[in-house]
């Protein structure tokens, strides 16, 4: 099928890539003339045969509201607009009314998979309805992991955002975890190399997890994290996370001291905030901050 790609970043650009590989159609737009195919948005969707679909892969926010409301003008009913950013939620609810007066479909859809999905897949949660959802299922099935496994319908409009942001709060923890062992285990004499234990714990562990893999990564680069800063910034998730929960009356006591813990990182330079910005660079190409 053919497909419109709007954002050529780094998770765009290797998804144009995956999608094309799989025998698809791309034709992508981004900011950055050196990678786009097309000039404008307005060339991307008369590039299209209809019904068209257009994913939308640009920062949530504004960029992501200004790129909406730019389709909405130049797309048809029966088109179908995919947002897989990491726009909150309640963005998806508005965004699909606003695509639906005009009779244009809505899909939002949580990517995980970072730097590595090129290769490995993209873990999606995409929400929306059936007959929409329907228009984009080979662009999913093109981009998911093989095996059974790795893309989900989670539910209504803005179920697959919120899934990921769920995903991303979990993710905290686990991160937050790693980094407190670690910090721990570079603290005692007793232990000589910290490196080798988190390379033991690859196998045979009830902790081994990809997380722990992309941890001895980091260590092999730098084996007492000694060149980065402790700082560890927060994209978002985690905070909606938290929100979340409050609004719902769900306790998250591991989640919420996670994202508390990032924010202590920017008062000090904190060993453990370098393991969390050690992971977040490794699977998402993060950027990191180096000691002066």
């Amino acid at each position: 099928m053919e497909l419109g790609l709007v954002g050529l970043g780094k998770m765009g650009g290797n998804m144009r890539e995956r999608i094309r590989r799989a025998g698809h159609t791309v034709i992508g737009y981004d900011r950055n003339p050196d990678v786009a195919d097309v000039h404008s948005l307005e060339e991307l969707v008369g590039k299209l045969k209809g019904p068209r679909v257009v994913w939308v892969m640009v920062p949530a926010g504004a960029a992501t509201q200004s790129t909406i409301d730019e389709l909405a003008e130049l797309l048809s009913p029966g088109d179908v607009v995919v947002d897989g950013g990491n726009s909150r939620w309640t963005d998806d609810e508005k965004h699909a009314v606003e695509l639906g007066l005009k009779g244009i479909g809505f899909v939002d859809c949580g990517v995980s998979g970072g730097v590595w999905g090129l290769e490995n897949g993209y873990a999606l949660m995409y929400g929306g309805d059936a007959e929409n959802v329907a228009k984009v299922q080979p662009i999913f099935d093109a981009l998911k992991p093989e095996g059974e496994f790795g893309s989900v319908h989670a539910g209504r409009v803005g179920a697959g955002h919120f899934a990921k942001m769920v995903h991303n709060g979990i993710e905290y923890a686990m991160m937050q975890a790693y980094a407190e062992g670690w910090e721990l285990l570079e603290k005692v004499d007793s232990v000589t190399d910290v490196r080798e234990v988190f390379r033991s714990w690859q196998e045979g562990t009830v902790i081994r997890s990809w997380l722990l893999d992309l941890a001895v990564n980091a260590l092999d680069e730098d084996e007492h994290l000694e060149q980065l800063r402790g700082y560890a910034q927060d994209s978002g998730e985690g905070r909606w996370t938290v929100e979340a929960a409050i609004d719902n009356a769900v306790p998250l006591p591991a989640i919420t001291a996670s994202l508390f813990a990032r924010f202590a990182s920017r008062q000090d330079d904190s060993p453990q905030m370098k393991m969390i910005a050690a992971l977040r660079n490794q699977f998402g190409g993060h950027a990191v901050e180096s000691k002066k």
